[in-house]
């Protein structure tokens, strides 16, 4: 009965400690995908993640939008730099990737391999990224709840609503609460 709900593109100095709240209340867990350059602007609040009993993980150094184009030397460039910013920061050494917008080809598995870490994907997403209409990233997250799913969600680069509020902040707490009725417990990776 367990979920893993994932979070990717932060740390957000606005966002993220909302996020964390909300997930405290339903005493849930989640692993954030950090980009390396946005942890060193916000350490504190990677920090806090992990002291709150959540992971962090490696979502390459810059997020740059041609990152499946950059090749073994790119990718060992941007993750070797991510792993280190984040081990740094935190204390503890990732032990998963997600590629920038899930973008990756072949020569990423041999970059993966020499570092130690595991390609993470995701069963679940809502599109919260681009889609600023809550009812429609919650019903695709919420249809896609079950046992087993790894859920994608954004606190760095959200989608905001008519209103101006990140997608997240307004979808999270549906999707913690249909969690909770289902009897699944979100956990990390």
């Amino acid at each position: 009965n367990e979920v893993a709900l994932t979070i990717d593109d932060g740390p957000d100095p606005v966002v993220t400690p909302q996020v964390l709240d909300m997930l405290d209340r339903y005493a849930a867990k989640a692993t954030f995908f950090c980009v390396g350059e946005r942890a060193a602007h916000y350490p504190d609040l990677c920090r806090e993640i992990v002291h709150r009993g959540h992971d962090v993980e490696n979502h390459s150094q810059h997020h740059h939008h041609h990152f499946a184009l950059l090749g073994y030397s790119g990718f060992m460039r941007e993750l070797q730099a991510a792993q280190e910013t984040l081990t740094t920061i935190t204390g503890q050494r990732p032990l998963f990737f997600r590629a920038p917008a899930g973008f990756r080809n072949p020569f990423l598995d041999p970059v993966l391999a020499r570092l130690g870490l595991r390609l993470a994907s995701w069963s679940v997403r809502g599109f919260d990224t681009r889609i600023g209409d809550v009812e429609r990233v919650k019903s695709k997250l919420v249809r896609g709840l079950r046992a087993g799913a790894i859920l994608l969600l954004h606190d760095g680069n959200a989608a905001r609503t008519l209103e101006g509020i990140p997608v997240i902040l307004e979808v999270l707490p549906t999707v913690l609460a249909a969690a909770r009725a289902a009897n699944l417990r979100f956990v990390t990776l």
